[in-house]
C-alpha cells in the first residue's frame, strides 16, 4: 500500500495492492497504521457507509462542521467513480482548490480526507459501489453541502455524463454563498481538531 498527498492538504490517495490467483482476488483496502503514519493521527472510526449508484449519479459536495467534523476513507469495490476532494476551510491557503482521483474496482485505490474537507463523487458506471469509513456518525444539523456544479469551483466532471442529483444537492449554495452565510468550517477550527487528534493516545 502506497500513500501520497493530494493537491488539497490533509487529503491523500492510497494505491492498494491486490493479490489474485485462480480463486479470485484479495485486497487490504484499509490499514490503520499506514494512514496514521501519513496523517499523524488514527482515524476515529464511528460509522461505515455504503452506496450503490447508477451512471451519472453525482453526490456532494458534502462536509460537516468542525468540531468534530467528519473524516472519510473512501473505497470503490465495484464499478468506477470519479472522487473529488475540495478545500472548503475558510482561511486555508488552498481554499476552493480541488483534486480528483479515479476509483475503480479493477485498480484498487482509496481516498482519505480529513475533517473539514468537502467530498463529492460521480458514478461513471451503473451499479458503482462506494464504501466509506467515517470518523463521526450522521448528524443532520451539522452536515452541509455546496453545489457540485458551482461554476467558480469548476470541478473536473466529464462532459459526456448526464448528472443525476438529489434535490438537496441540486439546491445547495455555491462555495461563495456558503462562506457568506457562515456555513463553512474554518482552517483554525480544523487545525485545532487535527492537533487534538494527534495528542490522543495512539494518535
Amino acid at each position: 500500500m502506497e500513500i501520497a498527498p493530494l493537491a488539497v492538504p490533509d487529503g491523500y490517495v492510497l494505491d492498494l495492492v491486490p493479490h489474485g490467483d485462480e480463486r479470485g482476488r484479495f485486497t487490504e483496502w484499509y490499514r490503520a497504521d499506514v494512514l496514521a503514519a501519513a496523517t499523524g493521527w488514527a482515524l476515529p472510526l464511528a460509522q461505515a457507509n455504503h452506496s450503490v449508484s447508477a451512471r451519472g449519479v453525482l453526490r456532494g459536495v458534502h462536509f460537516a462542521l468542525v468540531p468534530p467534523g467528519q473524516a472519510k476513507y473512501v473505497y470503490c469495490p465495484a464499478g468506477r467513480v470519479l472522487d473529488v476532494v475540495v478545500d472548503v476551510r475558510v482561511g486555508s491557503p488552498t481554499f476552493g482548490v480541488c483534486d480528483s482521483v479515479l476509483l475503480e474496482a479493477d485498480r484498487p485505490r482509496a481516498v482519505f480526507l480529513a475533517e473539514g474537507l468537502g467530498h463529492a463523487f460521480l458514478s461513471l458506471e451503473d451499479r458503482s459501489s462506494v464504501t466509506y469509513l467515517v470518523s463521526s456518525g450522521w448528524s443532520p444539523g451539522r452536515e452541509f453541502g455546496v453545489s457540485p456544479l458551482d461554476p467558480d469551483l469548476d470541478l473536473p466532471w466529464p462532459a459526456d455524463v448526464e448528472f443525476v442529483l438529489s434535490d438537496k444537492d441540486r439546491g445547495a449554495p455555491t462555495l461563495g454563498e456558503a462562506r457568506d452565510r457562515g456555513l463553512l468550517p474554518t482552517m483554525a477550527e480544523c487545525a485545532a481538531r487535527y492537533a487534538e487528534l494527534r495528542a490522543r493516545p495512539g494518535g
